[in-house]
């Protein structure tokens, strides 16, 4: 029964983030994820293909743009400030496999799951990867590409995997 419950929001989910990212589509979106638990702020942006699960654990900030295939899980916390940009096809990842010691199997292991922080004015570059536990600080820029697995202070351009400072913001 729990299978099929989950299987039925994924699909309906799935549903309403391939909707296009007009303004009433956006809020109901918003409205649906408010429903699931999350703390949404005013005039979010989803394009289609957005992919937020569970939806719990979310706080998102004012005119933060979600754009085109962007993946976020939310079981490990994740909190996005005011005036944030996710680009295209990118992952907020808040929890992850646990690997046990041997002879655990991976498989059955479980999740862990640590928050993720993005401050605000923060670009995060199309097909970024923002592993659990990381903190962006306000004014950030994550180039394109970049895999972040360490935190970032404000105002830092980072890039690469794994993501270093290239400069600061001047």
């Amino acid at each position: 029964m729990r299978y099929a419950l989950v299987v039925w929001v994924e699909t309906a989910l799935a549903m309403l983030f391939a909707m296009p990212r007009w303004r009433s589509c956006n809020a109901v979106k918003a409205l649906t994820l408010r429903a699931l638990g999350a703390r949404i702020g005013k005039r979010p942006v989803f394009y289609p293909g957005v992919w937020i699960v569970p939806g719990r654990h979310l706080v998102v900030g004012d005119d933060v743009d979600f754009a085109l295939g962007v993946v976020v899980t939310t079981g490990g916390g994740v909190q996005i400030g005011d005036r944030v940009l996710i680009g295209y096809r990118t992952q907020i990842l808040s929890t992850n496999h646990v690997i046990p010691p041997l002879p655990g199997k991976v498989f059955s292991s479980g999740h862990a799951g640590r928050p993720v922080r993005i401050g605000a004015d923060v670009w995060v570059g199309a097909n970024c990867v923002l592993l659990p536990g990381v903190t962006i600080g306000a004014g950030a820029v994550i180039a394109a590409g970049s895999v972040v697995t360490k935190d970032v202070a404000p105002n830092a351009i980072v890039g690469g995997n794994p993501a270093r400072v290239i400069r600061t913001r001047a």
